[in-house]
């Protein structure tokens, strides 16, 4: 049966833009502040499960943390967002208040604001998903399923954006409209977790009628934020546009008391990811780490031009495919044309500058891109294809179940981050990897005196070397030698009779209910 997920919830919680791990905004930028305009005057109101208060039961003055304070009314119940003509001017005196007599003009301003939001809550949808998370120690096997809710909001082309962690390892997702009791079966069309965004749909037609996608604006400068709702929920403008999506940030128990916005740019770039390659294929990179150059004298010694700027290669990452032009102690003078500076920013929006990874980051997965670098006092050009960020250990296993293969009682995965997590496993100094908690051994009469061989790399079988798993498992089942010899780190070995092990694998396999001696992926 399933229970709802219980969160904390505090109030008063801050409200940021989220750098995410591609984030548009670098955070080596050390430019100054933007210059004031007319949308530093802009209020973003997020929306999800709205609980409104009544301002006028305390100063405004004296609750500046959100605090619940004596007087106020008992707190709204739990229901399907919404706001009324006397909800929204509730809201509109909730802003807080501005010195030099500027206290009415924003009351004014925030309820006119409101009122522009009041027709976009329509577009504002429930989602409901049940999880089932996938289980790493047995991972031919998932854990047990829960339920949780959150919201959405549609957009155009019949779609409905929410976060990815309100569907991630989802069973069954459907959504319900505000102020109907109907609830419609969802489809996931895509889920990007290092940007937290995810896209669904709808085939039911009744589900689209009267609702307005909602619109997209530029929120420049957060000025004056009104965190409206709990954990989740589209940012709306003054102007009733929508500027980001809206989440608090919990990490198990502990919450950070936090709000973030994933900010529009971010949000369009993984539409239009999705839209041109029918998947999401995340944020592309240039996979280079580089060092400044503003000191005179570095510049001189690298044979840079009193007119040259740019930044030093110190490092290539080997599975980029910049690997393969670019070298060490390169200049990068130039990214599509644009110049990068000393301090390796480009010129933004009103005189700013940003750091030059906004340009790769408005780029997609497969996109060309024109590097001009130095070399040895010699420009040179070079025309890079960009991909993603390849980890050697996988931070996400996208939805998919783990893989595994077992025989004679040991069970053979990949190694990921969620796997390290799940078995309570961590990095030490010197790189090797410890275990805090016991392991499950699948315990057979073929396998006694390696019990304790758990959470360790192979590296060869029989003598070659192993390059994955499904390497090893074509290996393990074509041997015809009289035995099966793992070559394991810190130089163990497990060394096995083949004819007893692969008929000792049936029985332990029926043992332990265990449907098959692989993972799906590996049978192809």
């Amino acid at each position: 049966m399933c229970s709802e997920i219980k969160r904390k919830r505090k109030r008063g919680r801050r409200l940021k833009s989220r750098p995410s791990e591609n984030a548009v905004l670098d955070s080596n930028n050390t430019s100054s502040p933007p210059a004031t305009s007319a949308a530093d005057n802009d209020v973003v109101f997020s929306v999800s499960s709205v609980e409104l208060i009544n301002p006028a039961a305390e100063p405004s003055s004296s609750n500046h943390h959100g605090r619940r304070r004596r007087g106020r009314p008992p707190k709204t119940p739990k229901h399907e967002p919404s706001i009324t003509a006397t909800s929204a001017k509730t809201l509109a005196m909730a802003v807080p208040p501005i010195a030099n007599g500027a206290a009415a003009a924003a009351v004014i301003n925030a309820e006119s604001a409101v009122a522009r939001v009041v027709p976009a809550m329509d577009a504002v949808v429930k989602v409901f998903c049940v999880h089932t998370e996938p289980n790493f120690s047995l991972p031919w096997q998932r854990k047990r399923q829960y339920c949780s809710s959150s919201s959405g909001f549609v957009i155009k082309g019949r779609r409905v954006l929410t976060n990815a962690h309100s569907v991630e390892h989802y069973t069954q997702v459907k959504l319900k409209k505000r102020g109907s009791d109907t609830k419609y079966v969802a489809t996931v069309l895509a889920i990007g977790t290092e940007c937290d965004i995810a896209l669904l749909t709808v085939d039911d037609d009744e589900f689209w009628e009267g609702v307005s996608p909602v619109e997209f604006g530029i929120c420049l400068h957060f000025k004056m934020l009104l965190l409206l709702g709990k954990f989740w929920g589209p940012a709306f403008n003054d102007k009733g546009n929508c500027v980001g999506i809206a989440f608090q940030s919990l990490k198990h128990e502990d919450v950070e008391n936090i709000g973030y916005v994933i900010p529009t740019p971010v949000i369009m770039h993984f539409i239009q990811d999705y839209e041109k390659h029918g998947t999401y294929t995340g944020f592309p990179i240039l996979g280079v780490e580089w060092q400044k150059m503003e000191n005179p004298d570095l510049r001189l010694s690298m044979g840079m031009k009193p007119d040259q700027k740019g930044v030093r290669i110190r490092r290539i990452d080997p599975t980029a495919p910049e690997f393969k032009v670019l070298k060490p102690s390169d200049i990068i003078l130039s990214f599509d044309g644009v110049d990068i500076a000393n301090d390796g920013t480009v010129p933004f929006r009103h005189g700013e500058r940003i750091g030059f990874s906004y340009l790769v980051s408005q780029k997609y997965t497969g996109d060309n891109a024109a590097i001009e670098v130095l070399r040895n006092s010699e420009t040179l050009k070079f025309n890079v294809k960009l991909g993603t960020h390849r980890r050697l250990i996988p931070a996400h296993n996208k939805g998919r179940p783990p893989s595994y293969y077992i025989v004679a009682g040991f069970v053979f995965t990949t190694v990921s981050v969620p796997y390290l997590r799940s078995e309570s496993l961590y990095m030490v100094s010197e790189g090797a990897i410890k275990a805090k908690s016991d392991d499950l051994v699948l315990v057979a009469d073929i396998n006694i005196g390696y019990e304790d061989i758990v959470n360790t790399q192979v590296h060869a079988f029989n003598g070659k070397p192993v390059k994955n798993l499904k390497s090893l498992a074509h290996m393990v089942d074509n041997c015809d030698d009289e035995y099966l010899k793992f070559d394991l780190e810190y130089q163990q070995i497990v060394v096995l009779r083949t004819k007893n092990a692969k008929a000792a694998t049936l029985d332990i396999l029926s043992t332990h209910c265990i449907p098959s001696a692989m993972s799906d992926d590996l049978k192809t």
